[in-house]
């Protein structure tokens, strides 16, 4: 019987030393392959907007989005955590709204949610959920819900006192109840730092070798996703390649009449077949 990994197998892996590996997933198949390989938790991140439904931020997709999604990457796993994406706005008008739609996504398959920020009002979300019996992970360093007001896509924690504060905020995450915290775009120091003083995981996106695991999506791991490649994000695949060298070979073979071959038809049995042409 196969093991499913909880937030406290995750834990686990921190205070042993041992490193996370958690990848996105946004759709069944791929989801059974990553859970196949291995991988600990799988992430339905709101980066769906981007790589998946071609919008330019994660601000286009809503709770409809999340929850089909979260649907089709939970139906594919056995194993692997589950975390989904609190999208923009579904978290942050009032505390109740926010616990609704936690449970929404937990109803849907995951095993837990992600949310962005760590202000008094978010921590109290944070706090509601885990009390709720929803596992909460947090996220903070470049947060993309709030690209406007970081000014686009900026590396955070440059600065002695910009990591004491993301490190303020991630104790403060901490105290609430999240049970992990991803760090997007920072320093490999300031990751090491925030990490050295945390009780809880913490899970880099872009943000060095340093911390307890690492994320990265998927579409970029496997070269899917070719408008925009993060530097931290490696390439392990050129499925853009071989989807278009597919995709062209199929083409051709259409147009040129060698598909389908005579083992990929089916075909009437001689009876009815004289039948047919006698009725024509």
């Amino acid at each position: 019987m196969i093991k499913k990994v909880t937030v406290k197998t995750v834990q686990n892996l921190k205070n042993e030393n041992k490193k996370i590996s958690m990848l996105t997933a946004y759709d069944y198949s791929t989801a059974k392959y990553i859970d196949e390989a291995g991988v600990d938790m799988i992430l339905t991140g709101d980066s769906l907007a981007m790589v998946a439904l071609g919008y330019e931020t994660t601000h286009f997709v809503g709770m409809e989005e999340m929850c089909i999604f979260t649907k089709a990457v939970a139906r594919g796993v056995n194993r692997a955590l589950v975390v989904a994406d609190m999208p923009f706005m579904s978290y942050h008008a009032d505390v109740c709204g926010a616990l609704k739609n936690a449970a929404e996504l937990i109803k849907c398959g995951a095993d837990a949610v992600k949310i962005e920020g760590a202000s008094e009002h978010i921590l109290n979300v944070v706090q509601r959920c885990t009390e709720s019996g929803i596992p909460a992970a947090g996220h903070l360093g470049f947060t993309p819900q709030s690209m406007h007001t970081l000014g686009g896509y900026n590396i955070q924690g440059k600065s002695c006192e910009a990591a004491r504060s993301i490190l303020e905020q991630a104790q403060n995450l901490e105290r609430a109840g999240a049970f992990a915290v991803v760090l997007e775009m920072l320093p490999e120091e300031s990751a090491e730092y925030i990490t050295k003083n945390l009780q809880i995981p913490t899970i880099s996106c872009g943000a060095g070798r340093r911390c307890s695991g690492q994320v990265i999506v998927c579409d970029d791991m496997l070269g899917k996703y070719s408008e925009f490649k993060p530097k931290f994000a490696r390439r392990y695949g050129d499925m853009r390649s071989f989807i278009l060298d597919c995709a062209s070979r199929y083409n051709e073979d259409v147009k040129n009449g060698n598909f389908p071959s005579e083992e990929e038809i089916f075909t009437l049995g001689e009876d009815e077949l004289k039948q047919l042409c006698t009725e024509v």
